[in-house]
């Protein structure tokens, strides 16, 4: 059975296409139920934090933009900032109803890319938790860009548990689950229950499926929001929120799909591996490769090449056979890095000019992806 009711600290994400209706009304007789599954769960010992949709739906409809208010950038901000301000005001409404105390936070990807902001996110969420409060979090599109964005609230879901140290995510969906195939094609597609591991052939399953297309997130989004979940050692669970009380009902019947969370690593560890971006790449031979799987620092002989422009102690990935294998903080900047690529140890000082550092990335400094 798909649960969660061992979890002390789980992140709910609800969609724009749940929580808002074709019209771009808020489905407030369903909110409810949501809202009283949330209140019983608190009754449990559970923390709860929220993560939430609709603000451009819920705007675009006040606005009477076109499509949706996604019909260019600046629609999207103006739905945003209009439809923030409603969404809040329903959550705060509706938890308050349950005796509840709500507290609204709008992050943008940087907030949690870069390392200081993302520690002060964490110490909010966990005093707000600490004083019995629900976090009901949105990413803040109204300055958000195509650029500088999380794009979908299933990743930012998962950021946020990693930042919040939560055990699990939940994310409500329009369908339950992940399929075999796109069930409203193929009458045969079954619903996968447990997934211990995101292999090719699951990423490829994600492919097929459907999104509502109110919102930005499809089920390709959620498998990434898998992977950086299970990296920060939580569960994550993909249900259907279609049902009333949508949460009594996964603690209740067998479905949805849980992908299962890999050992917790360091706290600097799972910032890395949850990043987004990153400010360059070094590609490595195939030996550096097998010594980094094995636990090693990543030294310079075992670089081949060396792109973009970036600082010491920026992030860059780690590349073999064209694949991002690790991430971690580069020792040294993109043109010394450059320089001394494929050099062995005892010939970097004399290219440098000064005494080089033990590793281009030292081990403790460096997750595998």
């Amino acid at each position: 059975m798909v649960s969660d009711l061992g979890m002390t600290r789980v992140i709910v994400k609800v969609g724009s296409s749940l929580l808002v209706d074709p019209s771009g009304e808020v489905r407030r007789a369903w909110l409810e139920t949501l809202v009283s599954d949330i209140a019983n769960r608190r009754v449990q010992g559970q923390e709860i934090i929220i993560v939430s949709s609709g603000a451009i739906a819920l705007g675009a409809r006040r606005l009477s933009l076109p499509k949706g208010g996604r019909a260019s950038l600046e629609d999207a901000q103006a739905a945003a900032a209009t439809g923030q301000i409603l969404l809040s005001q329903c959550w705060a409404e509706l938890l308050g109803s349950q005796g509840i105390t709500a507290a609204q936070i709008l992050v943008t990807l940087d907030d949690l890319e870069d390392r200081r902001r993302y520690l002060n996110a964490s110490a909010t969420l966990d005093r707000l938790l600490s004083l019995d409060v629900i976090p009901v979090i949105n990413e803040n599109d109204s300055v958000a860009t195509s650029e500088i964005r999380f794009g979908d609230n299933d990743r930012l879901a998962a950021r946020i548990a990693q930042a919040a140290r939560a055990q699990c995510v939940i994310l409500l969906s329009d369908v339950d689950g992940l399929y075999t195939s796109d069930p409203s094609t193929d009458s045969t597609a079954t619903c996968i229950p447990r997934i211990e591991a995101i292999t090719p052939k699951i990423t490829a399953m994600a492919k097929s499926s459907t999104s509502s297309g109110m919102g930005s997130g499809g089920m390709a989004s959620k498998i990434e929001a898998a992977r950086i979940a299970n990296a920060a050692g939580a569960d994550l669970i993909i249900v259907s929120g279609l049902t009333q009380h949508p949460l009594a009902r996964l603690a209740r019947d067998e479905c949805g799909t849980l992908f299962v969370a890999d050992k917790a690593s360091s706290a600097r560890k799972i910032w890395l591996a949850g990043r987004l971006t990153v400010k360059g790449r070094i590609t490595i031979d195939a030996g550096a490769a097998h010594a980094l799987a094995k636990g090693a620092s990543l030294l310079a002989a075992g670089a081949t090449a060396v792109e973009g422009k970036f600082k010491r102690g920026d992030v860059v990935d780690i590349v073999s056979d064209g694949t991002a294998i690790a991430r971690g903080l580069s020792e040294y900047d993109s043109a010394d890095a450059a320089r001394i690529a494929g050099k062995r140890s005892n010939a970097l000082e004399i290219v440098l000019g000064y005494a080089p550092r033990a590793a281009m990335i030292h081990r403790d400094h460096l997750v595998m992806l």
